[in-house]
């Protein structure tokens, strides 16, 4: 068969047949066999610390219907101290690090860290929220943000915290939570400064039974290098009562400004969304505010 035969057009002297400009524009027939699509693909930029090492565990909250475009803030080589957490968040640093994701056209964008988006309090979360739309993103949320959003739409507001980080970190932790109007009832910290991604899940387990109390409704694990999504269902399990973390909030808030569920099953953070949106009530969005 020609190429003339075929529906293309031979390149001048080079014997190769030309796609016609009529099969680009989609005007013919799709042959037998060729699939329609790609299907429609919901993105989420995601700017990550250097160290940020838990790509996979984001990945596996996200629907098969959205993809995530993740950017890492330049290499400082610091340990988990209250300096790193202060480089890491400075708006200016954000703003040009999420630059990077404005070519890929995504939905939302994410800034995928605890520390760094609750040390200056709300209005440094605030701030990092602007620094990503000043970057060009059409929406855009923290994690400390979507952990307020995640405990808004749980209406709970007294939580136990769990942390791998030092104690002042832990301590800016429960200051913009309660700055949030959250009550913190239990705090557990691990202390650690380096390697918070190897951390086992039964270590995080004893980390969450410790900070728990009676008082607490909920327990909040924060750090997105901390790994947590096999621990969420048995965890919630055993001490019977809502259990968050920062990586489960991000990508709740953030497949939730693009329209979509986040996969995590038998979580109940997700469970109640999914619940709520069968009878036609959507999740909140937005950022708490401080309780005047």
């Amino acid at each position: 068969m020609t190429a003339e035969s075929a529906g293309c057009e031979s390149t001048a002297g080079s014997g190769h047949p030309r796609v016609p400009d009529l099969f680009v524009t989609g005007n013919i027939p799709v042959p037998p066999g060729i699939p329609l699509g790609p299907d429609p693909m919901a993105g989420i930029g995601v700017v990550v610390p250097y160290d940020m090492s838990l790509d996979r565990e984001l990945w596996r909250w996200t629907p098969s219907d959205a993809s995530l475009f993740l950017t890492r803030t330049p290499d400082e080589l610091l340990p988990v101290t209250m300096e790193m957490v202060e480089k890491i968040s400075d708006k200016e640093l954000v703003r040009t690090t999420a630059q990077s994701l404005r070519s890929v056209h995504a939905s939302c964008f994410a800034y995928a860290c605890t520390s760094g988006s609750f040390v200056r309090g709300l209005g440094g979360e605030r701030d990092i929220v602007d620094a990503m739309k000043s970057a060009g993103a059409p929406e855009a949320v923290t994690t400390s943000g979507a952990i307020l959003e995640a405990l808004a739409h749980l209406d709970i507001h007294r939580v136990a915290i769990a942390t791998p980080y030092d104690e002042p970190i832990t301590t800016r932790f429960e200051a913009f939570l309660n700055e949030a109007g959250i009550e913190v009832v239990g705090a557990a910290y691990l202390n650690l400064r380096l390697d918070i991604r190897v951390v086992p899940y039964y270590r995080t387990a004893e980390l969450v039974r410790a900070a728990d109390t009676a008082e607490a409704e909920a327990i909040v694990i924060a750090c997105t290098n901390l790994p947590t999504y096999d621990l969420i269902t048995p965890l919630e399990a055993d001490i019977g009562k809502p259990v968050i973390s920062a990586n489960q909030a991000t990508m709740w808030a953030a497949l939730n400004r693009c329209g979509l569920g986040a996969v995590g099953p038998g979580q109940r953070l997700l469970a109640i969304a999914e619940a709520l949106e069968s009878d036609g009530i959507s999740p909140p969005t937005g950022t708490l505010r401080a309780v005047e």
